[in-house]
């Protein structure tokens, strides 16, 4: 009888394991990470506002593929505003741009958990820019954004986040880049699909700052962020001009 009932645990684990999206998936991760501390802080932190975390890094660094291809996905968050009743929703207006077809878009942000790291990290480099700070912190949450039905090739993007930040000695939140000399440093990582108002069309399209969340072997760069798979049978689609300045800098999307 305990075996039978230890077997059908196990079955029924695993069929919840495979009923998870990936970006499901991806955010029970981050809460079982085992340097951060298990007291939800969302209630104590939404006080603050978060918005200017999201759009902190330039665009020239933020890299993302749509579809099993790892077909290039540019996101520029364009306005982020904080919702005035719901302290842990943000409105979100945009443009995304795949090869030369840009499409606006517009959703919501909504903070679903906020927990503090264990140890304080001290910083790379520049110890005392972050002399005093309060502590690191990650932010979990999910998203929809919904591009508008007019436009080619339009659909809704929706999935789960993670975005890093601290409190500094002055009690206001900063972008956390006390790690980003660290061969893994990424921030604000979105996770989920993208599907097409037309058809049935389901994409994975997963986005970050420095690095792509869930990339696998696509990413093989150990300094930086290095695209296209160790054959490079990916750099084809919209990787080629990635050491252009001048071509990552442009604002593609005024």
């Amino acid at each position: 009888m305990k075996r039978l009932s230890i077997t059908c645990l196990f079955v029924c684990c695993m069929l919840y394991a495979f009923g998870q999206t990936e970006a499901q998936r991806f955010k029970e991760k981050q809460l079982q990470y085992p340097y951060l501390l298990k007291t939800e802080l969302k209630d104590q932190t939404t006080k603050y506002d978060f918005a200017w975390i999201f759009t902190y890094a330039d665009n020239s660094i933020i890299y993302g593929f749509i579809g099993d291809n790892y077909q290039r996905i540019r996101i520029k968050f364009i306005t982020v505003t904080k919702d005035t009743s719901d302290p842990g929703t943000y409105h979100i207006y945009g443009k995304s741009m795949v090869k030369n077809n840009i499409d606006e878009f517009s959703g919501t942000i909504k903070i679903s958990a906020i927990r503090k790291f264990k140890p304080l990290q001290h910083g790379c480099e520049d110890e005392s820019k972050y002399k005093g700070y309060k502590g690191e912190f990650i932010l979990l949450g999910d998203y929809t954004f919904r591009e508008n039905s007019t436009q080619n090739h339009a659909g809704v993007f929706k999935g789960s986040l993670r975005s890093d930040f601290f409190i500094n000695k002055n009690d206001e939140i900063q972008y956390d880049d006390i790690e980003d000399c660290s061969d893994s440093y990424t921030n604000n990582q979105f996770v989920g699909q993208w599907t097409a108002y037309k058809g049935s069309v389901i994409k994975r399209c997963n986005w970050g700052d420095y690095r792509i969340p869930n990339s696998g072997n696509f990413d093989i760069g150990a300094g930086d962020f290095s695209p296209g798979g160790y054959d490079g049978k990916y750099v084809q689609n919209g990787w080629q001009n990635l050491n252009d300045e001048r071509i990552e800098k442009a604002k593609w999307w005024e």
